[in-house]
């Protein structure tokens, strides 16, 4: 995939949707273009939060351990990010990501991600709503398994 690729890509991405193309070009190039195969881990729940993903082709498990076993949260798909919590919270991953299929994404650095965010506001708001909305998600979630667990 060449940079003018990326850069396509990452404007499609709704956080990403207002940044001018050269920074958008910034971010392709100062990212790390990496290729997963089906099972690869991006990065497993405890671990230290030192990037975020950008999934640029594929699709991306998201789990966590449980004491029944890993249980899906959600599955992620082009154009979508992930690992952001842990870089801007500065806390241990929260959940594991692997490859559902073959996987391309470009790797953001904890510093080039906070950078942007502190540069483009607009990023920033994006990243805390979509926040709010995986936090929404897994709360539905965790209330539809106790409701299950309790015989309702």
């Amino acid at each position: 995939m060449s940079l003018d690729n990326e850069v396509e890509s990452l404007r499609r991405i709704p956080i990403f949707a207002n940044m001018a193309p050269r920074d958008l070009k910034l971010l392709a190039f100062t990212s790390e273009r990496l290729c997963f195969a089906s099972g690869d881990i991006l990065f497993e729940q405890g671990a230290n939060g030192d990037s975020a993903y950008i999934i640029l082709g594929g699709r991306a498990e998201v789990t966590i351990d449980t004491p029944a076993g890993p249980t899906v949260l959600a599955v992620l798909k082009e154009n979508q990010i992930v690992g952001e919590v842990a870089i801007l919270c500065d806390l241990p991953r929260t959940a594991t990501v692997r490859a559902a299929g073959e996987l391309t994404a470009l790797r953001v650095t904890k510093d080039m991600f906070l950078k942007l965010s502190a540069e483009f506001p607009d990023i920033a708001v994006a990243v805390m709503k979509e926040i709010g909305q995986r936090l929404d998600r897994s709360n539905s979630h965790l209330a539809g398994t106790m409701g299950t667990q309790s015989g309702a």
